[in-house]
């Protein structure tokens, strides 16, 4: 401590030594603030300078400090939103590396693929931006699946789709491939690591036989489409995507009651939960007489109204309504690695979101009864090759229902496509132009199918 202040101690207060002077010197002291109180200054004290939360060589230009009790609540705050933004960030990581980590990939099929590389077709240059995936319906007993049949050990294909995504996502098109189609099938190999020989067989022996890489080689060779992607789906998968919508909304113009199906359902307008909903796609025996061609058509039709139950409900673009389907469908999904991730299927979802429902088209590929066995399909070639090269140049496909195509010439034919002649190319009776004016657009090829504007009970 200073002389000046031990001099000056015991002096009674005078006119030219305040009390105030030692009271206010002995707390600067105390408070460790002796630097900023000069005790040899003998001028009165400034009462604003005991003021809270203000230095004493604060200007009185400025602004006084908030109080402690308010500084602590920003504290507090400030605080607690940072945990808040932690936590959500946290959950947000939890939840993407479980719904990533559901995914299976389909490696094995991947490197049987590079190795027939040559021999697979090109992508067309003028559908660079378009995308080819091919969706499989698992059919295998085992597991959570047994009640639908005994486990033989072997896998099945119970619903093969070729989806072709349109360029700039202003379509979608699916088209299914029946699976008693006849079709060449080429040299595969099995789980075993054996090879299959080349055969001619019906279409689903080529899953059964060499899995996933043998029915996308086979669909390669059928159609001449490059096949970018592909997914497979078991039963339980599907059931669980249709519960996570809360239900799928379908028409029935006549009872159902299947055993085999697990399926009893009254006529007309019905919601399907999961289990409903796979009976109604599989049944065959109790629906159409056990045609496939019927089956396939409720497939379509249920796959249609389910791309407007996901749109109409905001599913895509709402993450507590997006993430039960996800989980439901990444949980039994086999995808190659290109599609392996969250990343990828969502932004395969997010580019579909904005196509027109009258753009989102299921029809199947035109076939008639095999000419040695009525209990098989074969292609029409005339009218599949149409379709199969509009898929090719990513060119546009229409439909429509297949009794708007019947023909009137008392065949009583179904055709599977028809197309319009072009206005300026109508001929005369010489079989020659009448106005060889300039060259219209192709027309559309028109096929027997749906789409997912057309009304439940249309």
């Amino acid at each position: 401590m200073d002389a000046d202040v031990t001099d000056t101690a015991g002096t009674p207060p005078g006119p030219d030594k305040p009390a105030a002077d030692d009271a206010g010197a002995a707390e600067a002291e105390t408070a460790g603030s002796a630097a900023s109180a000069d005790p040899s200054d003998d001028s009165p004290a400034d009462p604003s300078d005991d003021s809270p939360g203000e230095s004493p060589d604060d200007s009185p230009g400025d602004s006084p400090a908030p109080p402690p009790h308010r500084r602590h609540w920003v504290r507090w705050l400030a605080g607690g939103a940072a945990l808040v933004v932690l936590g959500a960030a946290g959950t947000g990581w939890y939840f993407y590396n479980k719904l990533d980590g559901n995914i299976t990939t389909d490696t094995g099929a991947a490197a049987e693929l590079r190795a027939w590389e040559k021999e697979r077709p090109t992508q067309a240059p003028v559908a660079l931006d378009a995308l080819n995936i091919l969706l499989i319906g698992s059919d295998t007993r085992a597991g959570g699946n047994s009640k639908y049949g005994r486990d033989e050990g072997t896998q099945r294909s119970d619903t093969t789709i070729l989806l072709h995504l349109a360029g700039g996502r202003t379509s979608a098109t699916g088209v299914s491939l029946p699976r008693d189609l006849m079709v060449d099938i080429p040299s595969c190999t099995k789980a075993d690591g054996t090879r299959t020989r080349e055969m001619f067989a019906q279409f689903n022996w080529a899953y059964e036989m060499g899995g996933t890489a043998c029915t996308i080689r086979t669909v390669e060779k059928l159609t001449g489409v490059r096949l970018d992607h592909h997914m497979v789906v078991d039963f339980q998968g599907f059931k669980d995507m249709v519960d996570a919508v809360d239900g799928v909304d379908v028409c029935l113009k006549k009872p159902i009651d299947d055993r085999d199906a697990h399926l009893k359902l009254a006529a007309g307008p019905q919601t399907l939960n999961g289990e409903q909903a796979l009976g109604y796609v599989r049944a065959r025996k109790s629906i159409g007489g056990g045609s496939d061609t019927e089956r396939m058509d409720r497939q379509q039709q249920f796959l249609a109204s389910l791309v407007n139950k996901m749109q109409s409900n905001g599913v895509l673009l709402n993450p507590t309504k997006l993430y039960p389907v996800l989980d439901a469908a990444t949980k039994s999904l086999t995808t190659d690695p290109g599609l392996a991730s969250l990343r990828d299927l969502y932004d395969l979802a997010s580019g579909m979101r904005d196509v027109p429902s009258e753009k989102v088209q299921f029809l199947t590929v035109p076939r008639r009864p095999y000419r040695y066995d009525g209990n098989r399909d074969e292609l029409i070639k005339s009218q599949a090759e149409k379709l199969f090269r509009q898929l090719r140049e990513d060119a546009p496909v229409s439909v429509a229902p297949a009794k708007s195509l019947q023909k009137s010439d008392g065949s009583g034919d179904l055709p599977s496509s028809e197309e319009t002649t072009a206005p300026g190319n109508e001929k005369s009776g010489d079989g020659k132009p009448d106005d060889p004016g300039p060259q219209s657009p192709a027309p559309t090829p028109t096929f027997a199918g749906t789409n997912a504007a057309t009304g439940l009970c249309e």
